[in-house]
């Protein structure tokens, strides 16, 4: 299998993914991860940070065992200024190059409006026709995003868990690569709410520790 997962920001993957994504690969899957946005001293950060940023990157792609990093390095929070066609190109360019047979994307109700833009622009590159290697989309939830999302009317509905119980404590530790973007409990990105998370998704399902998504189309 191919999996794809794609996310807004760094960290994203790790928080909704990681279990995932670290089973996954102990099965053999070959693992693609589509970054979208970066940051830059350009756009006001101090090289430091940019270097910690890159560094990160480095350090979560071996540890998850990605085979293939796409980085686009579009401006943080800023997704909205761009055109939904040139993000749709973008997009495309690593689906025709990497061919994913399972792709992992933000969900659509997520509070964070980036994350609502790379859901629509991954959404138009599964259409069978164009891209015939997509089997399984799958949508992912985000702690601190996801569950800030208040629309009654489009909410994360998980109709599909994986059993992470034997790879949590790694998801856990390769979280820890993003520090800088902890906090301390009841803060939602902190190493207590992943592993509660992973807990009550874990009890939905019947295992100790759980990832939960909403299988969104799959063809068989």
């Amino acid at each position: 299998m191919k999996t794809l997962i794609i996310a807004p920001h760094p960290d994203d993957e790790v928080l909704g993914c990681g279990g995932t994504l670290l089973r996954r690969k102990f099965e053999g899957a070959e693992l693609g991860w589509l970054i979208v946005t970066g940051i830059s001293v350009q756009a006001g950060w101090t090289a430091e940070r940019v270097s910690q940023r890159d560094a990160e990157i480095t350090a979560v792609a071996e540890a998850i065992g990605f085979d293939r990093v796409f980085n686009l390095c579009l401006p943080t929070t800023q997704l909205d200024r761009l055109p939904m066609g040139s993000l749709v190109q973008q997009f495309s360019a690593v689906f025709q190059e990497f061919a994913p047979e399972e792709v992992m994307l933000p969900n659509r109700s997520d509070v964070h409006t980036d994350h609502r833009i790379v859901f629509d622009a991954a959404a138009a590159c599964t259409k069978w026709f164009r891209y015939p290697s997509v089997r399984r989309v799958l949508a992912y939830e985000t702690v601190s995003e996801t569950e800030f999302g208040i629309d009654p009317a489009c909410c994360f509905k998980p109709n599909y868990f994986v059993d992470i119980g034997r790879f949590l404590e790694r998801k856990l530790e390769v979280l820890e690569f993003y520090r800088s973007e902890l906090g301390q409990f009841p803060f939602p990105r902190s190493v207590e709410a992943v592993k509660a998370l992973a807990a009550v998704r874990g009890a939905t399902a019947g295992f100790e520790a759980a990832e939960a998504f909403e299988l969104l189309r799959e063809r068989l």
